[in-house]
């Protein structure tokens, strides 16, 4: 096999790593989700139940969804306990991805098109947006999704059901996709495989929303439905339509001309199906599995296009994933930030932040805003502000950034015994009193 996918996809590997890792140190990650993820990998870590304050004191994540994939990265964060674990973990998931793509695309259009194709997936909007929106048990499904569906391609339906059914345990919403697998080989031919794969998809994904998460969840039902989607809203929404444009025209409308490509229809209907803008759009990371079946089935096509004329496609075929990378490098992405100097710098009010942060001990309970949750659920026990603190919940300590939705929270804090001990540039450290006391201030005040 020739190096060049892997070569490919070691270098989206750096490239993943970099851009998230120096978001993260910026702090411009998230409590939602990277510190959700986190606490409940950091549980699986040492053996108990996957535990998200975040989401609300003792709160169990397979009660929101269910992803139990996410205990594999439990060794790594043993061994590295920190987010960045994560988002590296992330980077070479999705970078790992890649290398299905390349390799069916340099054999089905050529050494320098293969190439060209499998950049131009790596550098997709929706391996991007994947990558800059914290860590998401979704990486988990992106190169598992794209080796099954390059099994698909080349008709190996055992190998590639084998490849689809572990994306079940991914997300109870992969269900979808692994359906549509087994429909499309029912389809091609093998009829008794692919009606137990869609079988087998349709109870596991029943079983998780009906019995499995409700089970969990502390209202005993299903938290997400018709109107999913806790995001806040876009600024600009984005309609259904530009979202399926979005899909297609980078691979040049090449894509249509494989039915590989229906495999993204139900998942993408199901989320066109809720009241959530948020889900119908490109943003987060809700497009992420889509890439590998829509870049594959551009492989296909175009492949398809050659067997029927010998004379002049064959010229096309080569051509088009070129000009698909030069769209994808035309388009401003979050990995081009990594070519400016200045977005690899910390800035002072960060490194200040940290200190300030630092003044909290190890094991605390913690109320922290969103941007700040994810530089503490390494060490402390984090849960939402805004959520907490309430009279009857009251921890130790709580972060604030100031932000005009936090307004409220703040001003009822003295009532709940806190008091401010610590202040800086972005952020300020309030601790409740003891023992009818104020602990003495630590930092800058």
């Amino acid at each position: 096999m020739s190096s060049s996918p892997r070569l490919l996809a070691g270098l989206l590997f750096a490239a993943y790593s970099a851009l998230s890792v120096n978001r993260h140190r910026q702090m411009r990650s998230t409590g939602y989700d990277l510190g959700i993820f986190e606490q409940a990998v950091r549980s699986y870590a040492h053996l108990r139940p996957p535990i998200a304050d975040l989401k609300g004191p003792g709160f169990n994540l397979l009660g929101d969804h269910f992803h139990p994939v996410i205990v594999f990265a439990a060794p790594f964060y043993r061994i590295f306990p920190s987010p960045v674990t994560l988002l590296v973990l992330q980077a070479a998931l999705l970078a790992l991805s890649a290398v299905p793509v390349t390799r069916l695309a340099i054999e089905f259009c050529g050494h320098r098109a293969g190439v060209c194709l499998g950049l131009a997936y790596g550098l997709s909007w929706g391996i991007q947006q994947a990558v800059v929106f914290d860590f998401h048990e979704i990486a988990f499904a992106v190169p598992l999704l794209a080796r099954s569906v390059e099994l698909l391609a080349r008709r190996s339906w055992r190998a590639a059901a084998g490849w689809a059914l572990p994306l079940l345990l991914v997300k109870e919403d992969q269900a979808f996709i692994v359906a549509a697998i087994g429909a499309y080989i029912f389809w091609r031919g093998r009829r008794g495989l692919g009606a137990l794969v869609a079988a087998v998809a349709v109870e596991v994904g029943a079983l998780a929303v009906v019995i499995i998460i409700p089970a969990f969840n502390p209202h005993h039902s299903y938290p997400y439905g018709k109107t999913a989607g806790s995001i806040s809203s876009l600024p600009v929404p984005v309609t259904k339509e530009e979202t399926v444009l979005a899909l297609i025209a980078p691979t040049l409308f090449f894509a249509l001309r494989s039915p590989l490509v229906l495999i993204a229809a139900p998942s993408l209907l199901a989320r066109f199906w809720t009241s959530s803008p948020n889900l119908w759009g490109t943003r987060f990371h809700y497009n992420a599995v889509l890439m590998p079946i829509v870049f594959i089935a551009f492989a296909d096509g175009l492949a398809r296009m050659r067997a029927s004329d010998r004379v002049a496609l064959p010229r096309a075929a080569r051509v088009a994933p070129i000009l698909a990378l030069l769209g994808a490098m035309s388009v401003p992405q979050p990995l081009w930030s990594l070519l400016d100097p200045a977005s690899w710098r910390v800035p002072e009010q960060v490194r200040t932040a940290e200190a300030l942060l630092r003044t909290i001990p190890d094991g605390a309970d913690v109320a922290a805003a969103n941007r700040v949750a994810p530089q503490l659920t390494g060490r402390c026990r984090v849960f939402r502000f805004l959520s907490e603190p309430t009279p009857r919940f009251r921890p130790e300590w709580v972060v604030t950034t100031g932000a005009p939705y936090e307004q409220s929270m703040i001003a009822d804090l003295p009532s709940l015994g806190y008091r401010s001990v610590a202040r800086g540039t972005g952020i300020t450290i309030y601790r409740r009193t003891v023992y009818g006391r104020h602990p003495p201030a630590a930092g800058r005040s």
